[in-house]
């Protein structure tokens, strides 16, 4: 990178960066806003260019990452509920009567631990999102090229 970055170049980086928090206000915010300032400066600046990928690089990493453990937890849930009440014996015998085997109760206690873990992991990428962000924000400012962590490079 060019070693004479302006201060314009660092406040616009630094501002690309913090924009990835109006999430919090504006549906898909953290796509949109850093897009728009991304695309209409990044042919002026290596710097701002760089701040813009792998700030939108970062937050499309979090939304699969995200996306990945809710899947997970659905199927898992759905497991859980599968085996603890007998959805079969509504189809087989045509009432509506719903069987609950509290036999199986193991088996539900292991689907809500297992969520229970996935929860956890969401919550650990939302203070990974909230820390790398800020911490990117203060990189960008003092003119400092910052690598998110765990970011898959879309934009390349």
């Amino acid at each position: 990178m060019n070693s004479s970055i302006t201060k314009h170049q660092k406040t616009l980086s630094a501002i690309i960066h913090l924009s990835t928090f109006s999430k919090y206000f504006i549906p898909f915010g953290n796509f949109i806003l850093p897009l728009i300032l991304w695309t209409s400066n990044k042919n002026d600046s290596d710097f701002v260019d760089y701040n813009g990928k792998q700030a939108l690089n970062f937050q499309i990493s979090i939304l699969l990452y995200s996306l990945a453990l809710g899947a997970i937890s659905v199927i898992i849930a759905l497991f859980s509920a599968w085996e603890f009440v007998h959805f079969v014996d509504i189809f087989e015998h045509n009432t509506h009567q719903i069987d609950i085997d509290l036999d199986n109760i193991f088996h539900l206690g292991s689907g809500l631990f297992f969520i229970g873990i996935i929860g956890s992991l969401l919550l650990g990428l939302l203070v990974l999102d909230v820390f790398c962000t800020i911490l990117a924000t203060i990189k960008a400012k003092d003119g400092i090229a910052y690598k998110y962590p765990l970011t898959i490079n879309f934009l390349k």
